[in-house]
Formats: C-alpha cells, structure tokens, sequence
C-alpha cells in the first residue's frame, strides 16, 4: 500500500514538476516572443524585396513558434486532463481502499474485543481457581501473589515480545500501511492461541481443583508448584533483561538528544556572540558618529571638506555630461551612417530593378524571334492559299467553257452561280483583306515611325534568320559582350557614384566632427582662460592675504607693544588679553583659510594641468580629422579620375557600337525589301506584339533616360545649392551692411533728436521770457485788440487750411489703402510712394511753420506798439488759447491717424519683406534721402530760431514729429533686434564687469571710511553719525541703481522667454506640418477606413494637450521664479530700507510687484492666446484635411457611381441585344414557317404536274410523241394540229397521208419501242449509277455543308476571339496605365518622402540652432543669476556692515565714557584693526558664501539644460520613428505596387499563351478546312466529269423531278442548318454572356480575395498581439494568484505549526501539582468530592467520575484504583496490556514510592505505538469488557474526531492524532486517565509531541484547505 502510494505520490509530483517546467518555458517564450515583436519594427531592410524575404521569414518563425505554443498547449491540456483522470481514479481506489480497510478494522476490534473479553473471564476464571487452588495449598501467603504477577509478566511480555525494540520511533504517517494490517492479523492470532493456552490451563486447573478436592487437602502436587515456581522465575529473569535492553536503549536515546540540544545551544551561543558583535560595532560607529560633531574645532574641517567633495562631485557630474554630449554626437554619427547604409540598399535595389528589366527586355527578343518564325510559316500558308484560289478559278474557267460547249446544261447553272457567288464573296473578302492589309500597313508604318529601334533589332534578326547563323552567333554574341560591358560599365558607375557619395557623406560627417571639436576646443581654451583667470585672483587674493598677513602682524607687535606699556592697569591688560586671544583665534583662522586656499590653488593647478592634457590629446584628434580629411579628398580625386577614364573608354566603346549599328542599318535596309511583302499580310498580331515591344523598350528608354535625367539633376542641384550657398553668402553681406547703415541712419537720429532736444530748450527759454515780456507788457495791450481781432481771423482761415490738409490727408490714407489692397509689382514704388508723401508731410509742416513764424513775429510787433490794452488782451489770450487746444486737439488726431497709418504701413512692410531682397539697396537710398531732407530740415529750423514763435503750437508740432522720428526709428530697432541680441552676450558681460568695478569701489569707500574713522578717531561720535548716514543715503541711491538693474534685466529675460516662446511656436508649425504629411500618408495607405483620421485627430487633440501642459509647467516654474526674486527684494528691501527708507521704499516696492504680477499676467494671456491661436490653425489645418479627405472619398463615390452606370450601361446593352437576338430569332421563325409555306404550295405544284403527266401518258400518241421527243414533239403536235382541214378532201387527202405517214411511224414507233426498250434498260442500269452518284454527291454535300458549318462556327470563334482579344488588349492597357499612375504616384510618394527627409534635416537644423540660442540664452540667464546673486550678497554683506558698524558704534560710546583720560585714540586704534580684521573675516566668509551660491546656480543651470536637452531629444526621437513609420508605409506600398505589377505581367504572359494557343488551332483548323475544300473540289470536278456523260442521256421531266427533289432536300438541310445555326448562335451568345460574368466574378472575386488576405493578415497580426497582451495578462494574474495562494498556505501552515506547539506537550504542572497532592493529603473518606473536583476542571463527564468512585471504592484501601491505572497504566495510545487488578493483600505489602518506581520502570519500556488508523476508528485497547463500557458517542472529542476525518481518511488532524482523552474512559484497572497527568522530566526527553511526521501532515492539510 505505501509503495503504492509513494509511486503515486512521486508520478504526480514529476508531472507536476514538468507541467511546472512547461509553464516556465512557456513564459520564457512568449517573453521572447513579445521582444522578438518589440525588436521586430527597429529593423530596416532597405530593399523591398529583402524586407519582403524578411518580413515573410519573420511571419513564418512567428507562425513556427504560434504553432510550436499551441502544440505546447495542447500537450500541457493532454497532461492536465490525464492528471485529473489520475486523480480522481486515485481518489476512488483511495476511497474503496478505506472503505475496505475501515470494515476490516472494525472487524478485527470486535473480534480483538471479543477476544479480550474471553482473555479476562479466562483470567478471571484463572485466579478463581489459583485461589481454590491456594486453599488447599500449604503455604497460602506467598504463592498466589507469583503466579499471579507471573502470569500478568508473561501475559505483557508476551505482548511485548511480536515487536521489534528498533521499531519505535513516533508515528510514520496518517497513512494505513499493510504491514500495520499483517501485524494486527498476526496480533489476532496470538491472542487466539493465548485464549487456547489460557483455556488449556483453566481445563488443567480445573482438573487439579477436582483433584484436590477428591484426594483432600494433604494430597497436592508438589511437581506442579515446582515447576510453576521455575517458570516464574525464568519469566522474572526475562524480564528484567528486557528492562535492561529498554535502559540502553533510553539511554543511547537520551545521549542523542542530549549531542543535539548541545549542538543547538552551541549555535544559538555563536550567533548570540555573531549579533553581539555586531550591535557593538553598531554602537561603535554610533558613539564615533555621535562623538565627530561634539568636537568644536573639527565642525568646520568637516563642512570645507564636504563642500570640496560636493565640488569635487560636481565637476564630475560636468565630466559625465561631457561624456554624455560625446556619446550623443557619436550615436548622431551612426545613425547618419545607418541612413547611408539606407541610401546605399536604396541603390542596390534600384540596380535590381534595372537586371530584371534587362532580362525581360531579352524575353521580349526571344518571343519577336518567335513571332517572326510564325509570321513567315503564315506568309507561306498565304502563298498556298492564293495557289488554292488561283486553282479555283481555272475550274471555274473550265466549267465555264464545259458550259459553253453544252448547250443542255440547264442544271449546272444553279451550281455555276453558287459557285460565281462563292467567287464573288471569296472575291470581297479577299478585297476587305486587302483593305485591311493597307490599313495595316498604315498603321505598321506609324508604328515603325514610332519604334525605329525595336523593328530594326527584329529586321535584323530576321535578316541574319535568313541569311547566315552564323552572323546570328556573331552578333548575339558581340551583343551580350557589349551589354555585359554595359552592365559592367553602369555597375562601376554606381560603385563610383556610392564611393563619391559616400565619401561626401563622410566627409560631412568629418567636417561636422571638425566643427564639433573647434567647438569644444573652444569652450576647454574657455574654460583655460577662467581658470588662468581664477588662478590668478587667487593668486592675487594669496597676495593680498599675505600683505594684510604681516600689516596684522606688524599691527599686532605694535599692539604688543602697547600692552607692555600699559601692563600696569588691570582693566586694560584684561582688555588687550581679550583682544589677543580674539586676534589669535581670528589668526588661526586665517591661516586655516590660507591652507584652504593654497589647497584650491594645487587643485586649479591640477585641472588647468588636466585641461592642458585634454587639449592637447583635442589637438591630435583634430590632426587626425585633419589628415584623415586629406585621404578622403585623395580618395574623391582617384575616383574622379577613375570616372574620367571610364567616361572615355565607355565614350570609344559607344563609337564603336554607332559603327556596328550603321552597319547593322544597312543590313536592315536590304532585309526590309525582302520581308516587306511578307510583314503586311499578319498585321495584327505584329501591331500586339509591338505595342508590347514598344511598352517594353520605351519602359527601357524612359529607365535609362530617367537614369541620365536623374544625373543631370543632382548635377544642377548640386550647382543650385553652390549658387544658393553664395547667394546667402551674398545676402548676408548685404544684410550685414544694411544693419551697419540702419545703424548709421539710427545714430543719425539720435544726434538729431538730440539737436531736437537742444532746441527745444531753447524754446523753452524763449517762452519763458516772452511769458516775462508780457507780464511787463499787459497794459499795452489794450490797443492790440483789432489785430489780434484779424488775427483770429487769418488763425481761421488757417483752420480751414488745416481741415483741406486733413482732408487731403484722409484721401491719401484711402489711397494707400487702395494701393495695399491691390497686388503690388515691386516694393519699389512702395516705398518710393511712402517717401514722397513723407516729404510731401514735411514741406507742408515746413510752410505751416514759416507761416506761424510770421504771425509770430506780427504778434511781437504787435506787443511792442501796443501795451495798453490788458483786459482785452486777456480776453483775446483766452480766447486763443483755447483756439490753440482745439488746433492740439487737431493735431493730436492728426498723429493718431498717422499712427495708424504708420502700423499699416509697417505691416504691409513686413508683408512685402519677403519681397524687399531685391530692392533692399534701392529703399537704404531712400532712407537716406529721407534722412537728408530731415536734416536740411532741421537746418532750416535752426537758421530760423532767430524769429520769435508762438510756442505752444511749435511744440506740438515738433513733438508729432518727433513721434513720428520714434516710431520710424523703432522699425529700425525692430531690424536691428538680431544684432542686439547677438550684442546681449557681450552687454552681459560688460555688465558683470561693471558690477565687479561697483564692489571694488564700494570695498574702496568702507577702506576710506575706515581711514576716516582712524584718523578721526578724536574726532568723536558726530562724525562716525554723519558718516554712517552718507553711506545709508549712498546705500539707498546704489539699491535703486540695483533694482533699475534687475527691472532691465527681468525685461531682457521677459523678451528672452518671448523668443523661446516664439521658437516653441515655430517648432509647434513643424510639428503640425509633420503630422499633415502623415495624416497624408495615412490617407493614401488607408482610403477605406476613415477610423485612421479619427485616430491621427486624437494624437492631434493629446500633442496640444501634452504642449499645453508642458506650456503650463513652465509658466508655473517661471511665476514661481518671479516670487523668489520678490521675495528676495522685499526681505533685502524690508533690511536695508528699515532705518532709512521708510514708507516710500516700501510702496515703491509694492507698485514694482504689482507691475510684475500684471506683466506676468499679460504674458500669461498672450502666451494663452498665442497657444490658442495655434491650437485654433491647428484645427483649421485639420478640418482642411478631413475636407480634403471628404472630396476625395467623394470622388472616389463618384467614381464608384460611375463605374455602377457604366456596369448598368452594359448590363442594358447586353439586354437590348438580347432582345435583338430574340427578335432575330423571331424573325427567322417567321422565315422558316414562309419557307414551309413555299415548300408545301412546291409540293402542291409537284402535285398538279404529276396529275397533268399522269392524263397525258393515257393518251398513247401524246405519251409516246412525249416519250420519244420530249419537249420537241409537244412542241410539234399542237402546231400540226394547228390548221384543220375543212375540206373534206384535204381530209381524206390527209388521211391517207396521215395512213403513210403512221405506217411509218408505226415502224418508227416499232424501232423508237426497241430502242426504248434499250433505253429503259440502259436508263435503269443509269439510274442505278445516278442513284450512286447521286448518292455520293449528297454525301459531298453534305460534307461540304458540315465544312461549311465548321468555318462559320470557326469564322464565329475567330470573331468571338478577336473581340475577347480586343476586350484583353483594352484591359492591359487600363492595366498599364494605372501601372504607370501607379509609379507615378510611387515616384511622387518617393519624392514626398525625400522631402520629408530635407524637411527632417531642417528641422534637425533649425533644432540645434535652437539648442544654440538656448545655450546663449542660458549662459546670459546665468550670467544675470550671478549679478542676481552678487547683488543679494552685497546687500547682504551691506547690512550685515551696517549691524556691525551699529554695534561698534556702541561700544564706542561705552569705550568713551569709560575712558574719558587720553587713552581714546589707542582704543580707537586696536577697535579700527579689530573692526578690519572682522570685516575681512566677514569678507572672506561672504566670498566662500558667494562660491557656494555659484556652485547651486550652476547646478540648477546643468540641471535645466539637461532637461531641455532631453526634451530636444524625445522630439527628435519621435521625428525620427514617424519618420521610419513613413518610410516603412511607403516600402509596402512600393511592395504591393510591384506584387500588383508582378500579377498583371504573368496575365499578361497567360493571355499571350491563349493567344497563341487559340492562333495554332485557327491554323489547324484552316489548313484542314483547305485541305478538305481541296480534296471536295477535286471530287466535283471527277462528278462533273462522269455526270457530263449522264446529263446527255436522261429526260427533261426526270432532270426536273430530281432537280425539285434535290432543291427540297437543300431546303430541308438548310432549314436544319439555320435551325442549328440559330441554336448554335443564342448558345454562343449565352455562353459568351456567361464567360464573360464568370471572368467578371473571377476578377470580383481575386480582388476580393486580396483584400481579404490583407485584412485577415491585419486582423490576423492584430489578433496575435492582442493574443499575446492576453495571454501575458493571464499570466500575471495566475502569477499573482498563485503567489496569494501560496502566502495563503504559508500562513495556514505556520499557524498550524503554532496552534500545534502550543497545544500538545503542554502541561499545566502547578495545576497538576496541586491536583495531585490535594488528593493524597485528603482523608480517605472525603477523596471522592476531590475526585469530583477534578473531574470538573480536567472536564470529565458524570459518567467517568461516577466510574472513577465506583473503582475507587473497589481498591478500598491504599493508593489503589485510578491512582495505580494513573502511574502504572499507559493511556489510550499505548500497546494493549492486561490491566494489573492488585489484590488487596498487594496494597498492604505496597508503599507510594514503590508504585512510583513500578511507574517509571513501566514507563521506561517502550511501548509499542499505536496501530496507524484514523482515530475515530480505533477504540482503546485497554477498553473494559462489554458490560462496562459506555458509548463513544458519549465522548465529544472522538465525535470531534470523526466529523474532522469524514473528508478524507488518511488526513486527520494533528490533534485527532492523539487524543488528550481517552475515548472510553479507565480500563478496568483505572487505566484510562488522560495524557497530560503523566510527568514530564526535565532529564528525560519526551515524545508526546510529535505525533505526526512533518511531511504527510503539511500536504494532508494543504489538501484539506484546499478541498475546502
């Protein structure tokens, strides 16, 4: 059984293991698989065909390893499904097998109870009789007590002896093993034959009883009681040797328990010390780590050496980028290498192209050559058909002139004018055949006009068929020489063209590594000069320390000095120590800070040493590049001569060819005037076959032409780029000297409107004295009240003047509208036109000057004459002021207009930039003539300052113009924006310097107010005050310098952040470009589906989407920034302006956030706008498309539609013809019924005659005058019978003539009898003849009418033929026309897709020359961060000056209360030094603050362009795969063409098969239908031989009978023929209908097929990707399933191992204790309520306490009953023993300590363990006998058990394994007790706990939990 089992066990676990091993393979496939696929799109191939051969080789490994999975799959079902079979037959033979053995089990306890029971009543029955058997003994005491433990020994030893010693050792398993059954049957047994023995003696004691008590008391056996004496103590002996092999055995046991706890102690101990150790050196490195910042004077070490290894650290992180930056170029390089390596296949499979072509070109020369053959085997065929016809016509003549001779051939009439009308048509057709021969002819002609070269090459061949072979091998074989030396000659061409490519695209590749490495060259000489700069400002700073060094030194021996002079007071040598001790720490301090220095310097030292050494190796790298550079041109000037050379060699090969062909011409020219007769005849095939020719050798000569045009192209694109090169050349010289004069213009401009400037102070200056002049003046002007009256008047008029000008203006204005709305030629007139009514503006402001000028100088004379009128003077003065406001407001409506007019300009301006290239000098001339008239003006201004003016208007006028001068000038600044921001650079860092120059002088104003402070040390306190509140006002003036500075410098970054924005934008229109062209390829690849566009609209919607939110992003970051920056002005404004700056500062700062927070905003709403607007074309981009896709979707409806009507069309047609058909049919069935009409009224006639001849032949004179002469004698007898006589003479005259002459006739009539009779016999033989004949010409007939059916159907054939021809022809050529559309649009894809690939290379371009701006932009944002951060720390170091200075001006004020004796200025002294040392201190500490400040910022700045940089890359990146993705589109796309192309060739190929084949059997079919018209005209001509002779013998009426019959019978075949013909015809046509439907299905369904396989193949791919996303979906979650399941079973198991070492084993031994000495320090007589007691608390039933007492009070006396069973009996699980009863004479004899000694020996022999059964089952072996024994059912822990084992068994629980209770209760002897009483010893190892073995028990419950 557990063989059995094991094998089972095993079998599943090795099929467990490769379902396992399986499932792991599978994994590792599919993971292969899925990286396979992943893997599978970076391919490129470059040819088709090979991405063809790939790709199909990729579908087959992933088809193979689909199929290889499934195969898989199925395998692992297959196992699955037979483990599962396994099982559950394992299962049922489990569940049989169980059921079996519970039976037996139950079998073999009753009969094991049956048996114990007899055992006992047999022991009982024992002892009765040793007790009898005692009584008449004689010495009663002694004995019964042995025989009574000799039998309890012999009964246990002979239960203990079946047993093996070795065999215990816990419990195997929950499993029923056979030999546990074999043990049990042979325990049966031996307790049988005990029971026999038993029996045995009990009949034998019995016996002895009677015995005794019939010979008495005196008469025992003595015999017997020695020999039971002797066997009691052999047993005894036994017995105390097994009890000595059981001590050994325990001992050996405990020894090994005892090793193996020590073993375990010993590694407990090692790893306690292992982790001790641990946890000290822990506590170690803590107290170190703790004890390091304890220490005071380390604490700054440690922070310089953290700093120096963050520096260190972050040159190291430039260095990786560095490197990063190299790798990058590098990987840049390689994939120009793999685009070359594309370019390179791209050619290769171009040359594919041109073999194929060459060889088909062969094939088409073969098939001519054949053609050629077929076309001369035709001629002859004509030649023997014009012989034929030729024949035909002697017949003819001969049967005519046979006519002729004969004048009774009234019958071959008919056949001679069948004949004539065969002739005749044979004469038409023969005439349509010509006609058709010229007008192929014509046409053959045209064609050899338009293929001069094909039809000579075939000519010649023909000529050479003809003439010589062996000229044949000669020029085939100089043919194939000079084509393979063409090939030859094309391949090295290509090898060339690759090798000059390549070379150029390495030496691109060299140059921009060239420019690469000046460009890094130039940033290490950068980088060279800041540290040869940094080295030597440390240098200098080391000097200057070394100075101040040994001033402080010299300052401190004079302190010393000074402190031995004043040693004598306390207070002062108190002070001075202080102030060492402060110098000293202050000195090492600086020495510290010096050794730091000198530390910096070795390491600048180092780097320049290392940035020296990468130089250097730079150097011979660019050396390399260099020379390398120089090979390369070496190589292109070898290939150029190389090309040279093979240009002239190919050039002489060419001659020689056009010497071949000439001569080859005139070869041709001689075979064209052989074959011309013949080439006319066949016209037909030879016009297919030459279209096809022509098709192919013009797809040659458009190849090769292409092939040159291609040449010719790069060639002139390659002059193109040069002369575009120059011309940008050009224009950047051009534009370099416009900005140059645009500044020039601008300088000018500026001097004048400085001049402007001056002369408006002027007036100014003039106005204020004329103002002064009136107020003396004001009395005098009374009488000036009439002029000013007048002019008031003339100002009016001037007014109306103005208006016109307004007015002619505002024409102007529309004007110039009009102008701007039409399309302007040139911008040369444009501008021209702005000057001219510029200068029209000007002299119009001149005259209205000179005329305010002269009312000027009228109102001054005015003045003087008059100033007596103040009152109206006054008046009139408001009145012309307000006069004035209204002229102003005028002309303040006058400039806004031209303001208007100058932003329409401007943006016309900037609409015709575009075209200004060419006429940008022409507009600088008119700049400065406009510059020139403005000056002349200007000089006329100031040759009329002399005059008095009225000023206000002067001003006003001269502030519009100088309005209009700014705004002129700002589109000069807006041109010159580039040069500035190139200019920013530089600005920057004059900037940095500037500011460098600010901290130098501000360091020499505190060295100056510290000398100050020194020398007016006496000075006193005032002083220091007045001092410190110049430099507070100094500080506040340089902190609005500083705040003017960043307001400049935070505008600067604001248009820097607009420029990126504008880039972004401008990458953004790229972008949506990009994704035009694949939406437009997308469109072309997938017409059909119309999901495609929705999907690229939503990778449209998601790209804005993610723009936006990176557009977010970086406003946040930027706002963010922006708050900093304020935060920062408001803290160091809040510091530095709280002493002095008040309200003000802080208002000031309030409105500067507030206009940042507004401009902030603002820019928020522009960059907003702008993203919507972008967003917004975007759309509108999109709707064009989807419009666009719409139209062309439409038209493909339309196309459908009309494809649909001309099907309907057709199908129309088809049933007009139908019916027309019908119709015919119709008709000829009314011609048929007409014909048996005529036939019956031919047969009524035939009739009628018969009946005539019938009557005449009664009449014998008439038959016989018919029968002798025919038609001669009728003929003859009504004229005889003409003229009757009516005379009765002539009557009887006549008469006997009439008499003479019958005589002689009678004798005429006797002879004409025999020779009729001759006749008859001859007729009849000659009617048997004519019958044959006859007979034999109907089969002629016949014949000739089956030939003549034959070549009708034939003529039918052929026509149906030529139109399936003509159908096949039209297709083939819509074929190659949508062919050469096809390649067409493959060229224009071709072309898109290499602009597509410019358009990347720019944007590629455009991209680094935005990574560059962005650089330079960086650079300058750092630079401002710096000054940022120079700035904050000198605020910074300014107030913290400020607090210093505070502070010592306090003590100074202390010093001097102190010390008002003389010894201020000493203190003074030491306080200044102090006071210095500190600020240096300070100084130095503010610097080292500053580098630290520097380090972060350039942190943050590589931290940002690094981001940039990648965000650069991932577009790039994504460029790169649409690109790919296109080219990939594009490749199958070509590849489906050339598949379609492939297909239309081979139909083509199979037609021309059919072709031929059909054209064999039209020769066949023609050669036999001549031969058989031969061979019948042959026979007629025999027939009408043989007939001639017949002819002349037979009757007119028979001739006629037979000639009537004859013309039936014809009727009647030609009625059958025209029957079949129509049959034969509607069937034609039916079956035409329906060939041409099946052709049309066909075609349907090949297309459809197609189409089919496309979209399985698709969906097909589709599915298995999807299959494979799911399969490794399912994957994961069985993964996770079964990781849940297995944590699951993990902490089921652990908490069963738990629940189990806490439950069994343990003992609650306080409890027991006191359980136990309770019950033995109780009276006698009061034990049972403790028995109760503890029964209650160990959850005994009534039923066993009542037992307990009922034993209890069976033992009496003495520590007897349970007590005894209790420490000697074994429990429920031990080995079945004969429960010892003691007697009562044993209690006396027995003390406590004595059955403690019995306990432990009994417990020292190894009990047998227990039987393997499932626990309910066994019921206790020491069970009592049936009488006492209570039900199990009673006992809830064997219900318990039961309920626990019904699953399964072989599984019972761990605690059903050993039941703490026994099941039954105490055995008869108390035996019963429960587990836990039995103490455990500490030295003894016990047992108890492992009642199940680990394995069997773990899967049994994992099978449980499972099951459950």
């Amino acid at each position: 059984m557990s063989s059995w089992l094991g094998g089972l066990g095993s079998g599943l676990g090795q099929s467990l293991g490769q379902v396992g091993g399986s499932l792991s393979s599978i994994t590792g496939q599919l993971s292969n698989f899925t990286k396979d696929m992943l893997l599978e799109g970076v391919e490129e191939v470059g040819d088709a065909a090979t991405e063809l051969q790939v790709s199909n080789s990729k579908l087959a490994e992933v088809e193979a390893a689909f199929t290889a999975q499934k195969s898989e799959y199925d395998r692992l079902k297959k196992l699955h499904a037979e483990l599962e079979e396994k099982l559950e037959a394992s299962e049922i033979q489990i569940k049989r097998q169980s059921a079996e053995y519970r039976t037996l089990l139950q079998q073999k306890d009753v009969e094991i109870s049956h048996l114990k029971a007899r055992q006992s009543s047999l022991q009982e029955e024992v002892q009765k009789l040793q007790q009898s058997a005692q009584s008449a003994s004689i010495s009663p005491a002694v004995l019964p007590v042995v025989t009574t433990s000799a039998t309890t020994t012999s009964s246990s030893v002979s239960s203990f002896l079946p047993r093996p010693p070795g065999a215990h050792q816990g419990f195997h398993g929950d499993e029923m093993d056979l030999s546990d059954v074999i043990w049990s049957q042979q325990e049966i047994n031996r307790l049988s034959t005990e029971v026999t023995r038993l029996e045995a003696e009990v009949s034998h004691w019995r016996r002895m009883s009677q015995a005794s008590t019939a010979a008495g008391a005196g008469n025992g056996d003595q015999g017997e009681i020695l020999k039971l004496q002797r066997t009691i103590k052999e047993l005894r002996e036994e017995s105390s040797r097994e009890v000595d092999e059981h001590q050994h055995e325990l001992a050996a046991l405990q020894d090994a328990q005892r090793q193996k706890l020590a073993d375990i102690t010993r590694r407990h101990r090692e790893e306690l010390a292992e982790y001790e150790e641990r946890i000290e050196e822990l506590e170690e490195q803590l107290q170190s780590g703790g004890s390091q910042p304890s220490s005071p004077l380390d604490y700054p070490k440690a922070l310089d050496l953290q700093k120096t290894i963050r520096s260190l650290e972050e040159a190291a992180e430039q260095r990786e980028k560095q490197l990063a930056e190299l790798t990058a170029s590098l990987e840049e390089a390689q994939e120009q290498q793999a685009s070359l390596q594309l370019e390179k296949d791209d050619a290769q499979a171009e040359n594919a192209e041109l073999l194929q072509n060459y060889t088909r070109l062969q094939a088409s020369v073969a098939e001519l050559q054949t053609r050629v053959q077929e076309q001369e085997g035709k001629a002859l065929q004509k030649a023997q058909l014009d012989h034929e016809i030729q024949g035909l016509r002697k017949a003819l003549a001969g049967v005519q002139e046979a006519v002729s001779s004969e004048g009774v051939e009234h019958s071959y009439a008919e056949q001679l004018e069948e004949l004539k009308a065969e002739l005749q048509r044979k004469e038409k057709a023969l005439s349509n055949t010509e006609e058709e021969r010229d007008t192929f002819m014509s046409e053959l002609e045209e064609l050899d006009r338009q293929n001069q070269e094909a039809t000579q090459h075939m000519i010649t061949v023909k000529g050479q068929l003809k003439e010589t072979e062996g000229e044949v091998t000669r020029l085939s074989a100089e043919l194939d020489t000079t084509k393979d030396q063409k090939r030859t000659l094309q391949q090295e061409l290509e090898t060339h063209k690759e090798k000059l490519s390549q070379s150029a695209f390495t030496l691109n590749d060299l140059h921009m590594g060239k420019q690469q490495l000046e460009s890094t060259v130039k940033e290490l000489k950068d980088k060279l000069q800041r540290t040869h700069d940094q080295r030597k400002e440390t240098s200098r700073e080391i000097s200057e320390l070394k100075k101040t060094l040994q001033e402080r030194e010299v300052q401190l021996s004079g302190a010393k000095a000074e402190v031995t002079r004043a040693a004598e007071t306390r207070s002062e040598a108190q002070g001075t120590r202080e102030v060492l001790a402060e110098k000293e720490s202050e000195l090492s301090d600086l020495r510290k800070e010096l050794e730091e220095m000198r530390s910096s310097h070795e390491k600048v030292m180092s780097e320049d040493y290392e940035m020296k050494m990468e130089s250097r190796k730079l150097k011979a790298e660019s050396q390399q590049a260099m020379s390398k550079v120089e090979e390369l041109s070496r190589q292109v000037k070898e290939g150029q001569a190389a090309l040279s050379r093979t240009i002239l060699e190919k050039d002489t090969r060419i001659e020689a060819l056009k010497l071949e062909k000439s001569q080859l011409e005139g070869e041709l020219s001689h075979a064209e005037k052989a074959l011309a007769d013949h080439s006319k005849q066949y016209q037909q095939t030879i016009e297919e076959l030459t279209r096809a020719r022509s098709m192919d050798a013009s797809a040659l000569q458009t190849e090769h032409e292409r092939a040159i045009k291609l040449n010719q192209e790069k060639d002139m694109e390659i002059a193109q780029l040069k002369r575009d090169m120059e011309q940008m050349a050009s224009d950047h010289r051009d534009t370099n000297e416009m900005l140059s004069i645009t500044v020039a213009g601008q300088k000018q401009l500026t001097d004048l409107l400085q001049e402007k400037d001056a002369f408006m102070e002027t007036l100014k200056n003039n106005a204020t004295e004329l103002q002064q002049e009136m107020d003396n003046n004001i009395s005098a002007m009374s009488k000036e009240g009439e002029a000013l009256r007048q002019a008031l008047e003339d100002k009016d008029k001037q007014l109306g003047v103005m208006k016109e000008e307004n007015s002619h203006l505002k024409e102007e204005i529309d004007r110039l509208r009009d102008q701007q709305s039409r399309p302007q030629p040139l911008a040369e007139p444009r501008t021209l036109d702005i000057i001219t009514e510029l200068e029209t503006e000007i002299t119009q402001l001149k005259s209205s000057r000179d005329t305010l000028e002269e009312e000027v100088q009228t109102l001054r004379r005015s003045m003087e004459e008059q100033q007596a009128s103040l009152l109206i003077s006054q008046q009139s003065l408001q009145a012309q002021q307000s006069e004035l406001e209204q002229t102003t407001l005028n002309y303040d409506r006058l400039i806004k207009s031209r303001d208007e007019e100058i932003a329409r300009l401007q943006q016309t301006l900037d609409g015709l930039s575009q075209h200004q290239s060419l006429a940008d000098t022409q507009r600088v001339q008119g700049e400065v003539i406009l510059q020139e008239d403005k000056t002349q003006s200007l000089n006329g201004e100031n040759g009329n300052e002399k005059h008095d003016l009225s000023k206000v208007e002067i001003e006003k006028l001269v502030k519009g113009i100088k309005e209009k001068e700014t705004e002129i000038s700002q589109l000069n600044e807006k041109n010159l924006s580039l040069a500035k921001q190139l200019d920013q650079l530089v600005v920057s860092r004059d900037e940095v310097g500037k500011l460098s120059q600010m901290v130098l002088q501000k360091d020499l104003e505190i060295q100056a107010l510290h000398a100050r402070v020194s020398m007016g040390g006496g000075g006193g306190h005032s002083q220091d005050v007045m001092f410190l509140q110049q430099q507070l006002q100094n500080y506040a003036v340089e902190r609005e310098q500083v705040l003017a500075v960043l307001n400049e410098k935070t505008r600067e970054n604001s248009q820097l952040r607009s420029d990126y924005h504008r880039i972004m934008d401008i990458m953004a229109g790229k972008e949506a470009a990009l994704l035009k062209l694949q939406q437009e390829n997308q469109r072309l690849s997938s017409m059909s589906d119309p999901s495609g566009s929705q999907e690229m609209f939503r990778e449209t919607i998601q790209n804005l989407s993610r723009i936006i939110r990176e557009k977010d992003i970086e406003i946040d970051a930027l706002t963010q920034k922006c708050q900093t920056l304020v935060t920062v002005l408001q803290s160091s404004g809040g510091e530095s302006g709280g002493g002095s700056g008040g309200v003000s500062s802080n208002q000031f700062e309030e409105l500067l956030q507030e206009r940042d927070t507004l401009k902030q905003q603002v820019k928020k709403m522009d960059e907003w706008k702008q993203q919507v607007i972008t967003t917004v074309k975007n759309m509108q981009h999109e709707s064009a498309q989807l419009q666009e896709e719409l139209i062309k979707l439409q038209g493909q409806v339309s196309a459908d539609s009309d494809c649909s009507s001309k099907l309907s069309v057709d199908y129309t047609r088809l049933i007009q013809s139908y019916e027309q058909k019908e119709r015919r049919l119709g008709s000829l069935s009314q011609e048929l019924a007409q014909v048996q009409q005529t036939i019956s009224q031919l047969t009524t006639t035939k009739d009628v005659l018969l009946g005539k001849l019938d009557s005449v032949a009664q009449t014998p004179e008439l038959s016989v005058a018919a029968q002798a002469s025919g038609p001669s004698l009728t003929a003859e007898t009504p004229s005889h019978q003409g003229p009757a006589p009516v005379n009765h003479e002539n009557l009887q005259r006549e008469l006997q003539s009439l008499r003479g002459v019958l005589a002689e006739r009678e004798a005429m009539i006797r002879t004409l009898q025999e020779n009729n009779h001759r006749l008859s016999n001859s007729a009849s033989a000659s009617e048997s003849e004519q019958r044959d004949q006859a007979d034999q010409a109907r089969q002629v007939r016949e014949r000739l009418d089956a030939l003549q059916r034959s070549v009708r159907e034939k003529d039918l054939l052929i026509k149906t033929k030529g139109d399936q021809l003509s159908k096949v022809s039209e297709t083939l050529r819509n074929r190659e026309n949508d062919n050469e559309v096809l390649k067409q649009a493959v060229t224009n894809l071709k072309e898109r897709a290499l602009i597509l690939e410019m358009d990347v290379k720019k944007l590629k371009e455009e991209n680094e020359l935005v990574a560059a701006r962005s650089r330079e932009k960086e650079s300058e944002f750092r630079a401002l961060q710096e000054t940022n951060m120079q700035v904050s720390l000198l605020l910074r170091e300014k107030e913290f000056e400020l607090s210093t200075m505070s502070e010592k001006a306090a003590t100074m004020e202390k010093m001097l209360k102190d010390k008002e004796q003389g010894k201020s200025g000493e203190l003074n002294q030491l306080l200044n030094e102090m006071r210095s040392m500190q600020e240096k201190a300070v100084a130095f500490q503010q610097e080292r603050d500053r580098v630290m400040l520097a380090l972060k910022q350039k942190q943050m700045e590589t931290t940002a362009v690094q981001t940039e940089l990648q965000h650069v890359k991932d577009k790039e990146q994504r460029l790169n795969l649409e690109l790919d993705r296109l080219r990939n589109h594009l490749l199958e796309i070509e590849d489906s063409y050339t598949k379609e192309a492939l297909a239309a060739e081979d139909r083509e190929t199979e037609l021309r098969k059919r072709v031929a084949l059909l054209e064999e059997r039209l020769a066949t079919s023609s050669s036999a239908v001549e031969n058989a018209s031969q061979q019948a005209s042959m026979q007629v001509e025999s027939l009408q031989e043989q007939l001639s002779g017949v002819v002349k013998q037979r009757d007119e009426a028979l001739l006629q009978l037979r000639t009537s019959q004859e013309q039936v019978s014809q009727y009647a075949v030609s009625l059958s023929n025209l029957q079949m013909m129509c049959i034969l015809l509607f069937m034609v046509t039916v079956m035409m209908q329906f060939m041409k439907a099946l052709t049309l299905e066909d075609k349907a369904s090949a297309l459809q097929m197609n189409l089919d396989e496309a979209n399985a193949a698709l969906e097909s791919a589709s599915r298995l990707t999807d299959q494979l996303d799911l399969k490794e979906e399912q994957l994961e979650e069985l993964k996770t399933q079964v990781d849940v399941r297995q944590e699951m079973l993990e902490e089921a198991q652990n908490k069963l191992m738990n629940l189990l070492n806490s439950t069994e084993g343990k003992v609650d031994k306080v409890l027991m204790r006191n359980l136990f000495m309770g019950y033995f320090h109780t009276p006698k007589n009061k034990r049972a309520e403790v028995v109760k007691l503890m029964g209650g608390v160990l959850g005994l039933t009534q039923d066993d306490i009542e037992r307990v007492s009922m034993l209890e009070e069976d033992g009496r006396h003495g520590v007897t009953g349970w007590v005894s069973s209790w420490l000697g009996g074994r429990g429920a699980q031990s080995v079945p023993t004969t429960p010892l009863r003691p007697t009562h004479g044993q209690s006396l004899n027995s003390s406590f300590s004595e059955m403690f000694v019995k306990f432990l020996e009994v417990e020292s022999t190894p009990a047998l363990p227990a039987p393997k059964l499932p626990v309910h089952d066994i019921k206790p072996l020491s069970a009592p006998p049936a009488r006492r024994t209570t039900s199990t059912a009673s006992n809830p822990a064997a219900g318990k058990c039961k309920r626990a084992g019904e699953s399964n068994p072989f599984l019972a629980p761990r605690s059903a394994a050993v039941p703490l209770l026994s099941a039954a209760g105490a055995g008869p002897g108390g035996a019963g007790g429960h587990l836990l009483m039995k103490p455990i010893s500490d030295a003894l190892p016990t047992f108890t706990p492992v009642p199940v073995s680990a394995e069997a028990s773990a899967g049994a419950v994992l099978k449980d939990l499972l099951k459950q």
